[in-house]
């Protein structure tokens, strides 16, 4: 999971967790249900099109909002592999580990369409589309292992065996 590459889809600031999944859908516990109506409010196509790999590019303050677990589940389940953000609110970015969802810290170019390639390990992004690079700081072997296990929970079952 070191790199990962993908569409983009860029979306402005403070997307809050209540606009990536609204409170009407918080009735189930499918994560399919939730994927289903991610950021709907927000890009009524994002649902439709979505492609497992994509990438979310956003401004700042990216999972602003309540600490609903569910918005970072509803995006990885849609599909989406990465989120790039100027910022992130700091309940999002750690829910988002947890489940697996790697969250990168930077600032890059980019417009809906755009290929982005992301080295974890080494703290690179480039935007193969219009070839913009930028870096970032590394993500650290155990943040690596979490990501790769798939999220906390399963990296600790996996630690236990």
């Amino acid at each position: 999971m070191d790199i990962i590459e993908g569409k983009t889809w860029t979306f402005g600031e403070n997307i809050d967790t209540d606009v990536i999944i609204p409170g009407r859908y918080l009735r189930t516990f499918n994560p399919q249900d939730l994927a289903d109506h991610v950021l709907e409010g927000e890009r009524p196509d994002f649902t439709k099109n979505v492609q497992k790999g994509d990438i979310i590019v956003a401004d700042e303050n990216f999972g602003c909002g309540s600490s609903r677990e569910q918005a970072p589940v509803a995006i990885k389940t849609a599909g989406v592999d990465a989120i790039i953000a100027k910022s992130f609110a700091r309940i999002f970015y750690r829910n988002a580990i947890n489940i697996g969802l790697p969250v990168i810290v930077s600032d890059i170019k980019a417009e809906d369409g755009d290929i982005i390639s992301i080295d974890l390990s080494k703290g690179t992004l480039i935007n193969k589309t219009n070839g913009e690079s930028t870096t970032f700081e590394p993500f650290k072997e155990f943040m690596l292992n979490i990501l790769e296990d798939g999220g906390l929970v399963n990296h600790y079952l996996n630690e236990k065996e």
